[in-house]
């Protein structure tokens, strides 16, 4: 699990960044788009809501050591849920290099959509 920043704000609630998870087993890419500035909170709220209450719990995330995944809001979330969080070592792309692929791929993708002046919607 990580996300893209630095995106260009749109759709109606004007997101400008994205969190992407994938399945390790399926190789599937989940987008979630959330804005930069929000908290640990929030990021565990649109967790739940868009993905965990449809796809059910995990048994393990691999992370970077971003300050939203090591608060203590995520360890108590972790410990209650008996879910695993892994932390990767900075600037060592191949501990998730799926992921690190998968948001190269996003940012291309996005970088296209602006180009043509297109927008992503909600």
């Amino acid at each position: 699990m990580d996300w893209v920043t630095g995106i260009p704000p749109s759709g109606d609630k004007g997101y400008n960044a994205c969190l992407v998870i994938v399945d390790r087993y399926s190789k599937t890419p989940i987008f979630l788009p959330f804005h930069k500035n929000d908290t640990a909170m929030d990021i565990a709220f649109l967790l739940w809501s868009r993905f965990i209450s449809h796809t059910g719990l995990f048994k393990n995330i691999i992370s970077e050591r971003d300050p939203k995944f090591t608060s203590a809001l995520w360890t108590n979330l972790h410990r209650f849920f008996g879910t695993k969080l892994s932390l990767s070592t900075a600037y060592h792309a191949q501990t998730d290099a799926l992921a690190e692929r998968i948001m190269q791929t996003l940012e291309d993708i996005i970088r296209r959509f602006c180009a043509y002046g297109l927008e992503f919607k909600d």
